[in-house]
């Protein structure tokens, strides 16, 4: 394998705690030991249910953390928001977020506000493969939001308990962390804090890129899409505690 982490996870305690669960891996992996308790109880949730990545970050800058989210999300975002002559993006979050009366997107637009507000960055690039590998091969775990009804290939879910439904259902959202890449086999190692999972039985499996690729580009449909990047924040000359050793 090209690059492997030495990551863990634990089982998420309930449905709607992927990305907490996913974020704790994510700390522990860099010596910080927080309990998942606490992190779940001092991450901002949806009311609904479940967290956005925004959300993840702000916990993680509040920490003292570097954080970068790289969207795919159009519901949200405007390709246009990203070029060199651009108005700042808080601006333009604000004016759709005045223009468009949706609740999801005016959730979602406070919580990136408040991202940018503690000093995090969005940006939107290409997903590539030379972008996952960019950060693995730089030994960083990435945490993304992605679409679990395609990742899993399961059935939409459908009412309060989420029964498949392939008629009413609709498409669920999900954290896991990417924190391998075999070049040679194009698949990425994943840390799945569902378990048991559909596709393995672990909550650490390898999977084609390409798959993982297509479910965070549909991730859209649950306000997800994108990558959380969390690294510490530089040290005195310049190093961080990511650039320890951390393969296994």
């Amino acid at each position: 394998m090209e690059s492997r982490l030495h990551l863990d996870i634990l089982p998420q305690p309930n449905d709607s705690a992927c990305g907490p669960t996913c974020l704790h891996a994510v700390y522990r992996y860099f010596g910080d030991s927080l309990p998942l308790e606490q992190v779940m109880a001092q991450t901002a949730r949806l009311e609904e249910g479940g967290t956005l990545a925004a959300m993840l970050g702000c916990h993680a800058l509040d920490r003292g953390y570097e954080a970068t989210i790289y969207t795919y999300n159009l519901l949200a975002f405007d390709p246009t928001w990203f070029t060199p002559t651009a108005r700042p993006l808080e601006d333009a979050l604000r004016a759709q977020m005045a223009a468009k009366a949706v609740p999801k997107l005016h959730t979602a637009t406070q919580a990136y506000l408040s991202f940018l507000c503690r000093g995090g960055t969005i940006r939107m690039e290409d997903l590539t493969t030379a972008l996952i590998r960019k950060y693995l091969n730089h030994q960083i775990p990435i945490l993304t939001g992605l679409s679990a009804t395609y990742l899993y290939r399961n059935a939409r879910e459908y009412g309060p308990n989420s029964d498949p439904d392939d008629i009413r259902g609709e498409a669920a959202g999900h954290f896991v962390v990417l924190c391998g890449y075999d070049r040679d086999n194009r698949s990425v190692l994943v840390a799945d804090p569902l378990h048991p999972n559909p596709l393995a039985l672990s909550n650490m499996y390898l999977i084609s890129i390409d798959r993982v690729i297509g479910a965070i580009l549909l991730g859209i449909l649950t306000y997800d899409a994108n990558l959380l990047i969390i690294e510490p924040r530089k040290r005195q000359g310049g190093k961080t505690r990511a650039d320890f050793d951390r393969r296994q």
